[in-house]
């Protein structure tokens, strides 16, 4: 890495609990978290619009906002969160068949059309040489609801930031899943 996190014990009480409840989900402290934690109110504000997306009440499905951050973490070449993100889909049902088809997801009949649309859109926000036309907006539109759009909308962006933080920073797998790091075709 190229910034060293500090120990959680270096950190403020209030950002304590939040350590503790990765070594409960994962079995150990995530790197990335640590950094973000070396700017303790940056840590905690990411932390709760991180819980905000991820939630119960989310109009969007826990597999889909899963199987979106890990193709975004493909292109943004994050490996720690190709890692954790694979993980979580699979925990949350996908097959390692899905995953591993994922980086060439428009060449595959694994992925229905509301997946489709969500990982069109996603490569549309998250790639510089892409825009979202109005034709893209139509066809997310026809799948998703205006509350919806905006949670998407949100929930990509909130994964590009947190992968390119990760990828600039360097930040490693941690072996929470087994699959090879790579972009797949733009």
């Amino acid at each position: 890495m190229h910034v060293e996190p500090r120990s959680p014990r270096a950190y403020p009480w209030y950002l304590r609990p939040f350590f503790w409840n990765q070594r409960r989900k994962y079995g150990q402290e995530l790197e990335a978290a640590r950094l973000w934690a070396r700017v303790p109110k940056l840590f905690a504000t990411v932390a709760l619009l991180y819980g905000a997306l991820d939630r119960k009440g989310s109009p969007i499905e826990p597999a889909l906002r899963s199987l979106l951050t890990v193709r975004i973490s493909q292109l943004n070449w994050c490996p720690f969160c190709v890692d954790i993100n694979s993980a979580t889909l699979m925990k949350r049902g996908a097959s390692l068949e899905n995953v591993e088809a994922l980086a060439h997801w428009r060449d595959s009949d694994l992925f229905d059309a509301r997946e489709r649309t969500a990982l069109d859109y996603a490569e549309a926000v998250t790639l510089s040489d892409r825009q979202v036309d109005d034709a893209l907006m139509a066809a997310v539109k026809a799948r998703f609801d205006d509350d919806a759009v905006v949670e998407l909308t949100a929930l990509i962006a909130f994964q590009n930031l947190s992968s390119k933080f990760n990828a600039a920073l360097g930040v490693p797998a941690q072996g929470f899943c087994r699959l090879p790091d790579r972009r797949g075709p733009v």
